[in-house]
């Protein structure tokens, strides 16, 4: 599976950066620009070998998650809101057609892309392995840190009141990882890694929440 991944950077991580970059344009917000979406392909390709039917986990696979990964979010450049999956679906077409790739071998890219961000996770089940895989490594990406900073400039950027901003988090965030736990309880060096990166985040929710139990 690691040569699968290489595979994939080596035939589309350069054209995927560049077509995101120049689709991206002016648009200002580090929490979703291509720093992101790098740091989602570095997750998918962490779990990947993990991820069940290793009979599914070539470069085919591998292929259409380094596209999914460098382009989730690509809609943020349009609507920083809910409808940002949709708008990515429609760029996703606008860069296969670009590199003559027939649009029907990549609707599972292209739900996986719409979809990701439906934080119920009703369509997990649902049997598109792209979708499920790239839900778990965005997911990854809002803990820790790196995380913190990420939800914040979000919550601010859709115009969330700071008293309620926290305990939203929270709630997203618990969703995230359950997402994740229901994946790889049962992979313990994977899972206690990203739980430290939970923690982290649930941490500093809770103690910026304290700041307005009063209120």
């Amino acid at each position: 599976m690691k040569a699968a991944g290489i595979l994939s950077e080596k035939k589309y991580k350069v054209i995927l950066e560049d077509f995101f970059t120049r689709i991206w344009g002016e648009t200002v917000l580090w929490s979703h620009d291509l720093g992101h979406h790098r740091r989602v392909w570095k997750f998918a390709k962490e779990i990947l070998p993990y991820f069940g039917d290793k009979r599914n986990a070539g470069t085919e696979l591998s292929e259409k998650l380094i596209i999914a990964c460098y382009l989730h979010d690509i809609g943020m450049s349009i609507d920083r809101g809910v409808r940002h999956g949709h708008h990515g679906r429609r760029i996703l077409g606008r860069f296969l057609r670009e590199n003559n790739m027939d649009e029907t071998d990549y609707l599972d890219v292209a739900d996986a892309i719409e979809c990701h961000d439906q934080k119920d996770y009703d369509l997990q089940d649902s049997g598109n392995i792209v979708l499920k895989i790239l839900s778990v490594a965005d997911d990854l990406d809002a803990f820790g840190r790196t995380g913190i900073k990420r939800y914040i400039e979000i919550y601010t950027e859709r115009g969330i009141p700071e008293h309620r901003a926290g305990f939203e988090i929270l709630e997203n965030a618990a969703a995230r990882f359950a997402n994740f736990e229901s994946f790889c309880g049962d992979k313990p060096a994977l899972y206690n890694k990203h739980k430290k990166q939970y923690s982290i985040l649930k941490e500093f929710f809770e103690k910026y929440n304290r700041r307005f139990s009063n209120l």
